[in-house]
């Protein structure tokens, strides 16, 4: 027996000399003196422009669960900050300079969000104060300004030029590690519908993309910036292979204006629509099932100035094409109040430019807590008719904090509150109306994107 296992033990260390010696003898170049391919010499020239970011802040916690039960401290009269401990915290992103000269780099609004002091470190360790120029929660990205000393900053791409199976490269600080680079393809392009944020037209990668990649950049093969990463569908906590990255379409235009206003002034057309489905293709006589067919025009509002009707099948947008309800929502919604738009619209079977004036969005953002405690933690506005293909009127919850009163209720962003307590919601005047502030229970009825439903919150 001792024998088998001295001929076993002998044989695994020839074959481990073996494999080192072929590990060893790996060429650096093809028979014929071509190099290996590499990424190298492109991340050379573009890891400099990818920084990690340290931010800080503060939370307040309870010792006690209790104290988090907005009923538990209204029974015993306490006041909302009774038992509070108050400690600081540190967390981790990533960011990508953008402009060397002026000092921005860009990131994910959720990586600077509360945070009392930020720090951008670049990639030769060298530690910077930021500050916050402005962020926008809606499509998830914020500026930062840093001193502009020593900096790289990146080539920004046109991702409308991507493609299904480019090859792309994620850089970032994942789990804190520092700079860490992965690769892998364009998987799919425009994906919506995620409830991610509110603006969604991501590009997917299965580029691996961790906690703390957030805010990093997604480049090209040739070092040129496509999308910021942002998110990932992560049902064990770790990478599976599906990533999200906002598309330097859309992170040029709120750039753009987060460095001229530090806010986003998001315009509305006044239209209600729908995509185009089979049926409504053939109804419409439209070679390919493609753009958004109008079934509301709003009154006073710019696509009625514009003379936009009902039943126009909107094709596209400035030269862009328009596939679905998504699409149009994007290009007006990321556009600034009093810019012109060009849309090319086919009426009764005829093609026609339409052009409109974007006009200011009055939406106005109320927090959950002044209707109702079991609303804490969300952020409410009305429902504009151009805002959503699912609810004309009612009360939208734009933002909903993670483990917020709100939050562990069930309620998610983009859901719409249509019914309080039995009484019909159109608008936050109504929701107001409807809800006794010192109630113990609220029962709601929310739409959602694929249906209807009660809740009853306690």
């Amino acid at each position: 027996m001792k024998a088998r296992f001295s001929f076993f033990w002998s044989c695994l260390g020839l074959c481990l000399l073996a494999l080192q010696g072929v590990q060893a003898a790996l060429p650096s170049s093809l028979g014929d003196g071509t190099e290996l391919p590499s990424l190298a010499p492109m991340l050379e020239n573009v890891s400099p422009a990818v920084v990690n970011i340290a931010t800080y802040g503060r939370v307040r916690t309870h010792n006690n669960p209790l104290m988090e039960d907005p009923f538990f401290r209204h029974f015993f009269n306490l006041p909302k900050d009774y038992g509070q401990q108050e400690r600081r915290t540190r967390s981790a992103g990533s960011g990508v300079i953008v402009d060397a000269t002026r000092g921005y780099v860009l990131t994910n609004a959720h990586v600077v969000k509360q945070a009392e002091q930020v720090e951008v470190v670049l990639v030769d360790g060298t530690t910077l104060a930021a500050e916050v120029v402005g962020t926008d929660e809606q499509v998830d990205l914020a500026v930062l300004k840093v001193p502009s000393q020593n900096l790289v900053d990146i080539v920004i791409a046109d991702s409308t030029d991507l493609k299904v199976g480019d090859f792309v490269v994620a850089i970032g600080n994942p789990f804190g590690l520092g700079q860490t680079v992965t690769s892998g393809i364009v998987s799919a392009l425009g994906r919506t519908g995620l409830r991610l944020n509110g603006f969604e037209n991501y590009i997917q990668t299965d580029a691996s993309i961790n906690p703390g990649n957030s805010g990093g950049a997604l480049v090209n093969l040739k070092g040129e910036l496509v999308g910021i990463n942002t998110a990932i569908i992560a049902p064990a906590g770790g990478n599976v292979g599906i990533g999200f990255a906002i598309p330097t379409e859309m992170v040029s235009l709120v750039m753009q204006q987060l460095i001229d206003y530090g806010e986003v002034r998001r315009g509305v057309l006044g239209v209600k629509v729908q995509d185009v489905t089979a049926e409504l293709a053939e109804a419409f006589s439209l070679e390919q099932k493609q753009g958004v067919v109008v079934s509301q025009v709003i009154k006073g509002s710019a696509a009625e100035k514009a003379g936009i009707k009902a039943g126009d099948v909107v094709l596209s947008v400035d030269g862009k094409p328009v596939l679905r309800a998504s699409d149009l929502r994007n290009r007006v919604g990321l556009s600034t109040a009093g810019e012109k738009v060009v849309l090319e619209v086919l009426r009764e079977g005829k093609k026609r430019s339409v052009e409109a004036v974007i006009i200011a969005s009055t939406a106005a953002k109320e927090s959950g807590e002044t209707f109702s405690p079991h609303l804490s933690g969300a952020s409410l506005v009305d429902v504009e008719a151009e805002e959503l293909t699912y609810a004309e009127a009612g009360v939208m919850l734009q933002e909903v904090q993670r483990g917020s009163p709100a939050w562990r209720a069930g309620l998610r962003e983009k859901d719409v509150i249509v019914n309080a307590n039995r009484q019909d919601v159109v608008d936050m005047a109504s929701l107001k109306a409807a809800i006794n502030k010192d109630a113990r229970t609220l029962m709601l009825r929310i739409v959602r994107e694929n249906g209807s439903f009660f809740v009853v919150l306690r």
